[in-house]
């Protein structure tokens, strides 16, 4: 599969970049700094590159790296009408704090008319179609005016991050993806959060680890698997974004 970008428009030449071309780059870059993929991507694909936060802490800190590397890159959310009070006010005080150029990326679609074309609550009896609706297809339909992305994922997370690369062709979004912070454990991230004096969200200190939609998140015991406070009871660990392909 032919995976050509856009040529970046600081760039003085053109690279076709294939997935193959992507695996021999991320295996380059591995063991590399967080900073130092950032970097790299941005001389790649700059101004062509956006940052996605779901306002996580792994988000913070690359929100904190991209703001002394890049200030002036994007940071766009999917705003689902169904995020915390406490995740909206971290959004605020990140804008304060680093300076980030917020956008807020939406389905266009409300939560009375949603529930009116599919019924109330639809992310208790059907979770994957409003995942797509308020997720996934807003955002493809936003990464779509860009060459590459940067996210915040690890491959400990879950089995199918695992093998994660620092930079991988997105088959779904047909584009360059970046993960920069994939090697990097929980300890490290907090690390970092608190090293640097960083605002988080204060849930993560109430047993929600892993923080989405209100609807759809609670909180987890101590030392249960981080991820399992999302769309709890259901066969679900993903919200769709991170899958290779798109659901019809």
């Amino acid at each position: 599969m032919n995976a050509q970008q856009h040529k970046p428009s600081l760039s003085v030449e053109t690279i076709e970049w294939t997935p193959e071309s992507l695996k021999q780059a991320s295996a380059k870059l591995e063991g590399s700094s967080p900073e130092a993929i950032l970097r790299w991507g941005f001389e790649n694909f700059a101004p062509s590159i956006v940052l996605a936060t779901g306002f996580g802490p792994e988000g913070i800190v690359l929100m904190h790296l991209v703001s002394q590397i890049r200030p002036e890159t994007i940071v766009f959310y999917l705003d689902t009408d169904l995020l915390f009070s406490q995740t909206y006010e971290l959004r605020d005080e990140l804008v304060g704090r680093l300076g980030i150029r917020f956008e807020r990326v939406h389905s266009g679609i409300s939560l009375p008319e949603q529930a009116f074309r599919h019924g109330d609550t639809l992310w208790a009896h059907d979770p994957d179609t409003c995942c797509q609706i308020r997720k996934v297809i807003p955002q493809r339909q936003f990464l779509a005016n860009y060459s590459a992305w940067i996210t915040a994922i690890r491959r400990d997370q879950t089995a199918f991050r695992a093998n994660t690369g620092l930079v991988e062709w997105d088959y779904a979004n047909k584009m360059v993806k970046f993960n920069p912070l994939a090697g990097w454990t929980s300890e490290q991230v907090w690390d970092h959060i608190h090293t640097n004096n960083l605002p988080y969200n204060p849930l993560h200190d109430y047993g929600y680890p892993s923080i989405g939609c209100w609807t759809c998140t609670k909180s987890v015991a101590a030392g249960a698997d981080p991820r399992s406070g999302r769309w709890a009871g259901q066969s679900k660990d993903e919200c769709g974004i991170h899958l290779p392909t798109i659901k019809k």
